[in-house]
């Protein structure tokens, strides 16, 4: 096996004994339709919408859900399912387009409506069902269409309307067939974790056998059995992923188990130190520590393009990486913190979506030459079942519940060309930040906070004198999921004392700026 390759699932039958499928039509919400299914322990995987029926019996799925998208069911080049998931009796959910699929494959007509629904929208319980038990007879949806069912075949009959959707909701009379012309999945319809729920329980008859618990004791048993007596060969950021990883590994190897932790200069303030004290005396693992600052800074110099800085970073780290390695015997695997986002929008899972959404830094990122057998023990997780795995593993929530740092580190944080002068005012700018934030008693409140060094500088007055000096911007977010999130709405008082002791405590920044951009369409990070 090499690099490239690795198993497809980490997810016995035994630990997941109900199993859900998403068809995947291109909607922005996939991956959090299965989030919101695991949340109601059940599994479930994230497939092509093509995927053939044969595929679909070896999942031995309780039911599918088609999830929604951005085509109209009647163009051309229209993404469609495979005809025969129609016949093999399994129930089926269809959400906005995927709704669309179904009433149109069964005998109805979708069209464009003069009238679109994007946004909140109330809709009205007009027939009784199952699927809609416990559903209050008005109740606030989300919607985001520009087209909708108008006709449906005798063989179904309509649950729901709203003020400009006659049909918004529908069941097929015979067959275990739904359709929701709303998103259940989002927060923005309150009730639509119940109507989840009914499908999965009144409508798949699922127990919800789905945890963390049965997945660590498996996990742990498979990757005792895979590695033998060879050495494993895992490396830390700092992070919450690489950190559970490395906390799984040394629960089912022990002594078999080395860390590397790459020193490339481009991690938050006290990253090494927090890593170090964790894993050589919590752990007790083989802990190296790989000193390469002045490597990566030379191969970032000059460099402003946030592409190329992140390729740069990619190829420095596995020459260090490559050359801490040789130095251990018996290395056989490698270690990473794959996630299943990153299986999925990289298109690396066998029946999951083809195009490639981004080239991460796991997935694909290593080259065949390293010459180790690949193990990514939480490709099949999310990044919540990820935390609760670490707790299950015993690791502090100082590490479980730490705010995700991108891969090429502040890299990413530093905008323009990357140098040691500006990483050390990026650093300090940074940890100022945090402290508020913690004394503010909001650091578990929030998802994700951090400082962005601008490359513009602006004109300030500080004592009596014109100072010319950098722009910083704070960013702070809210988020379930990662997927899409919110500006977090921070105290002005709380806002004023950052800003004054960034302004006072950094020598070399004047100026402080608030990030109000939610995602989409802004991202997270800024490159």
């Amino acid at each position: 096996m090499t690099t490239a390759e690795s198993k497809t699932s980490s997810i016995p039958a035994g630990v997941a004994q109900e199993r859900i499928l998403v068809l995947d039509f291109g909607s922005q919400y996939s991956q959090l339709i299965a989030r919101r299914v695991r949340e109601n322990n059940v599994y479930c995987e994230i497939v092509r919408h093509d995927i053939t029926p044969e595929r679909v019996l070896e999942h031995q799925p309780n039911g599918l859900i088609l999830s929604g998208g951005p085509n109209s069911v009647y163009d051309d080049n229209a993404p469609h399912p495979h005809p025969g998931i129609f016949e093999l009796g399994i129930p089926i959910l269809g959400i906005c387009y995927g709704m669309q699929l179904i009433c149109e494959a069964l005998g109805g007509k979708v069209d464009s409506t003069p009238t679109r629904e994007y946004g909140r929208a109330i809709c009205q319980v007009t027939g009784e069902d199952s699927l809609l038990e416990g559903w209050s007879g008005e109740s606030q949806v989300w919607m985001s269409h520009g087209d909708q069912v108008h006709t449906i075949s005798e063989d179904f009959v309509p649950l729901a309307r709203t003020s400009t959707c006659p049909i918004a909701a529908v069941r097929h009379r015979q067959l275990p067939f739904y359709g929701l012309q709303f998103h259940p999945e989002v927060t923005h319809t309150p009730q639509g974790s119940l109507l989840l729920d009914n499908f999965l329980k009144q409508i798949c008859k699922c127990s919800g056998t789905w945890n963390i618990s049965d997945f660590a004791k498996s996990e742990i048993e498979s990757l005792k059995e895979q590695v033998g007596d060879a050495r494993v060969i895992c490396g830390l950021s700092g992070g919450v992923d690489s950190a559970v990883v490395a906390a799984l590994l040394f629960r089912a190897i022990g002594p078999q188990l080395t860390c590397i932790l790459v020193q490339n200069g481009l991690l938050r303030q006290n990253e090494q130190e927090l890593v170090v004290e964790e894993f050589t005396n919590h752990f007790q693992t083989d802990l190296r520590v790989v000193d390469a600052q002045d490597q990566f800074m030379q191969t970032l110099a000059g460099i402003t393009e946030p592409q190329e800085k992140r390729t740069r970073i990619g190829h420095t780290f596995i020459e260090c990486f490559k050359s801490a390695a040789t130095e251990i015997q018996d290395a056989k695997f490698l270690a990473q913190g794959t996630l299943y986002p990153d299986v999925i929008e990289s298109g690396a899972a066998p029946d999951g979506p083809a195009a490639t959404i981004k080239v991460h830094h796991n997935v694909g990122g290593l080259p065949d030459e390293l010459g180790f057998e690949l193990i990514e023990p939480l490709r099949d997780l999310f990044k919540d079942e990820v935390r609760q795995l670490g707790l299950e593993l015993g690791l502090p929530e100082s590490i479980v519940w730490r705010h995700p740092f991108p891969g090429p580190g502040l890299a990413v944080r530093c905008l323009g060309e990357v140098t040691r002068e500006r990483l050390d005012v990026l650093r300090q700018a940074d940890a100022i930040l945090l402290e508020e934030i913690h004394a503010a008693g909001l650091y578990r409140e929030t998802s994700q906070v951090f400082v962005v060094l601008l490359p513009i500088q602006s004109v300030g007055v500080m004592g009596d004198e014109r100072t010319y000096e950098n722009v910083a911007a704070v960013r702070c977010v809210d988020t379930d999921d990662f997927m899409t999130a919110d500006w977090t709405r921070l105290p002005y008082e709380l806002l004023a004392n950052i800003s004054t002791r960034i302004i006072n405590e950094v020598a070399g920044i004047n100026r402080v700026c608030y990030d109000i951009s939610s995602k989409p369409p802004a991202t997270i990070e800024w490159e």
